[in-house]
């Protein structure tokens, strides 16, 4: 079954509630960017907000944030309903072609082994490395969360990170969230 990406720039647009939705349900509120700076942030051109469905129905949605180097996967999100199908490798390999030429990577919170939802953390783990990501040697500190980073290819440095996040963030953000890379 094919898969289609849509660019969505607006809240007002047609799969922005299924998103919004989503992305309440898929991610803890410590990790999320309040709703309406995020459907802000979409409309920049250093931003790609996609919402994905296939030839039938809606399965998800995935946030990138970019620039010439890099390409952050942000957040991204399979619908319950099509979890389990296969989405989300072939999302990360759709994706992965879309943004060739950039060092494209994520953060997923770290492998805690006391955390309440090891289990899940690890199954989430296993299943990158599946899709072809491998751990990269830093850490990602962002609004006092520590997370994990994996990527396809080269390490992402500090003072790259630093450069497409203070883009993301703006002049105001920079100062109101605390986010770098650590060793």
């Amino acid at each position: 079954m094919s898969l289609y990406f849509h660019r969505i720039r607006s809240g007002s647009e047609a799969d922005a509630d299924l998103i919004r939705d989503l992305y309440h349900r898929a991610f803890p509120e410590d990790e999320l960017v309040p709703w309406n700076i995020f459907i802000k942030k979409a409309k920049k051109p250093f931003v790609d907000l996609w919402s994905i469905s296939n030839d039938v129905e809606w399965v998800g949605f995935a946030c990138m944030v970019k620039d010439e180097i890099l390409a952050y996967l942000f957040f991204l999100a399979i619908d319950e309903k099509q979890r389990g199908r296969g989405y989300g490798h072939k999302v990360l390999g759709a994706l992965r072609q879309r943004y060739v030429g950039q060092k494209l990577f994520l953060a997923r919170e770290m492998l805690d082994p006391n955390a309440d939802n090891y289990d899940e953390r690890l199954r989430r783990h296993d299943f990158y490395l599946s899709c072809g990501l491998k751990d990269l040697p830093y850490h990602i500190k962002e609004a006092g969360v520590v997370y994990d980073i994996m990527g396809f290819d080269d390490p992402v440095e500090p003072e790259e990170y630093d450069h497409l996040m203070d883009r993301y963030a703006g002049p105001v953000g920079k100062l109101l969230v605390e986010r770098r890379i650590i060793p």
